[in-house]
């Protein structure tokens, strides 16, 4: 499989953590953010929707992180990422959305993008607009954690976990105050603890910068 990432792409993020939870082999595609190449014609020609990631497979091309995790999960079912009860399932899934589909996309690069280019919004008022949807969301999040467990549902890290990780990097990158989500920060640390999650950081992938 070939894998088409950027460095600090939260969803391309995710699926490196997964990759690597279920010890599949794969090569790493770059296409940089900052200089739109993810709108050139060739990868457009992989992922029309000209955003990050795509994974190549035997199949053909998949888009859309949340769909190649749960593709993946049902394809490679060895250390399984939404596992246990259909009630354990859906508080996986229920977390993993809230961050995927809540926080997510209206701080993704191309939003951040809009407000600087197009609305003229400076540095610091973009930089409060990211930390404000963060701190909103996590607000929830942390509310939705259990005290007892190791990881976001249950003892083993799932697809919930696997959406938090890149989702508390960009906070800390933005200097949101994770005091205000000790839970969050548990299990943030408890995470990049594993080699899955440290060799998927962004700081330690062959683009960094």
């Amino acid at each position: 499989m070939k894998l088409y990432s950027y460095f600090r792409s939260s969803a391309a993020y995710r699926v490196r953590i997964a990759l690597n939870l279920k010890a599949i082999d794969y090569d790493l595609a770059i296409v940089n953010l900052l200089k739109s190449q993810q709108l050139d014609e060739g990868y457009l020609a992989v992922n029309p929707q000209g955003l990050l990631p795509a994974l190549e497979t035997e199949e053909g091309y998949l888009a859309q992180s949340l769909a190649i995790l749960e593709w993946l999960d049902e394809t490679y079912p060895q250390s399984p990422i939404i596992a246990g009860s259909a009630w354990q399932k859906a508080k996986i899934r229920n977390i993993s959305y809230a961050i995927a589909c809540d926080i997510h996309p209206v701080n993704n690069l191309r939003v951040l993008k809009y407000l600087s280019n197009e609305l003229n919004v400076d540095d610091e008022a973009k930089n409060k607009w990211y930390r404000h949807w963060i701190e909103v969301g996590f607000e929830k999040i942390e509310f939705m954690l259990s005290d007892s467990s190791d990881y976001c549902v249950g003892d083993q890290p799932t697809l919930a976990d696997i959406c938090l990780v890149p989702q508390v990097f960009n906070a800390i990158r933005f200097e949101v105050d994770m005091a205000a989500y000790p839970k969050i920060a548990a299990i943030y640390e408890r995470c990049n603890k594993l080699a899955a999650f440290d060799d998927a950081a962004p700081q330690n992938q062959p683009d960094a910068i």
